[in-house]
């Protein structure tokens, strides 16, 4: 009797596990299928019979996940237009922005950069007028790039200042060059520095062509965030003798590639480009 009880308990326990594990699959797939339907409605309010076909559910079962997140607050749902993202995410989207440190979140990125190409690589930003350098990785090439994280470079004359441009309208960029030219930048015609500019917002990179320092050349490309706007850009820097124009246009879509993995563990998505302003 007692060897029966025994198996008894055994086989209870070992249902009871089987229940607790199946549960926890369960509630796996549930959270995918919340978070699937999050990217669903990205792009803006999607009605139920929209949302329940991408996601290859049934309306009744769509319904009942949509609520749970209505709920929760991550989705809300607008009278004849649908489904769209709720105040939650919001929070949520502010609470990690501040928690965010760009530089720690790039060093990755340009570290391998910089081992790939063996040129110096940098991280900057806007400050007010001029860009603001936040790191540097040196290459292993014997060039001397006068650069220091801290210093404050022109924006019209740099590769990475013009990456933080690029989103700008020509009139801003008029401004700006006049700014910097009457502030000391090297003297450049701005016919030129235009037609190049339009050319590099069309590439998506920018470049420096000896600009700003005699014999040095680089490659540029913005950092974005979550809403798509340029915060900060990246440059690659070595001696016009390593950078001729054909190695300068592969280098182009290795920069822009890079700042794109940076933007994207910021939140971005190719789906946010704003107008240029």
């Amino acid at each position: 009797m007692r060897k029966a009880a025994s198996n008894e308990d055994s086989g209870a326990a070992e249902n009871s596990t089987a229940g607790e594990e199946k549960a926890k699959v369960q509630g796996s797939q549930t959270l995918l299928r919340g978070l699937d339907m999050l990217d669903q409605v990205v792009d803006g309010p999607i009605k139920l019979a929209d949302l329940s076909a991408r996601m290859g559910l049934t309306r009744s079962t769509a319904h009942r996940l949509a609520n749970a997140l209505i709920d929760r607050g991550f989705l809300t749902f607008l009278p004849r237009e649908g489904y769209q993202l709720g105040p939650k995410l919001l929070q949520l989207g502010f609470l990690a922005q501040s928690q965010t440190d760009l530089v720690q979140i790039a060093r990755p990125h340009i570290e391998e950069l910089a081992q790939q190409t063996e040129d110096t690589v940098h991280l900057g930003r806007l400050d007010t007028d001029l860009a603001l350098y936040l790191d540097k990785i040196p290459g292993r090439r014997r060039v001397d790039i006068s650069s220091r994280v801290g210093d404050r470079h022109p924006l019209t004359s740099t590769g990475l200042g013009k990456a933080l441009l690029l989103d700008g309208s020509e009139a801003a960029w008029q401004r700006t060059f006049t700014a910097d030219q009457t502030s000391g930048a090297p003297k450049a015609d701005y016919a030129v520095w235009l037609a190049r500019m339009q050319d590099y917002v069309a590439k998506g990179r920018s470049f420096d062509l000896e600009e700003n320092e005699d014999q040095i050349r680089c490659v540029a490309a913005p950092i974005r965030d979550a809403s798509g706007r340029i915060v900060a850009a990246i440059s690659l820097s070595s001696a016009a003798q390593y950078m001729d124009d054909a190695r300068m246009e592969t280098l182009g879509t290795n920069v822009r590639e890079t700042a794109e993995r940076i933007s994207s563990d910021l939140g971005w998505s190719s789906r946010a480009k704003p107008g240029r302003r």
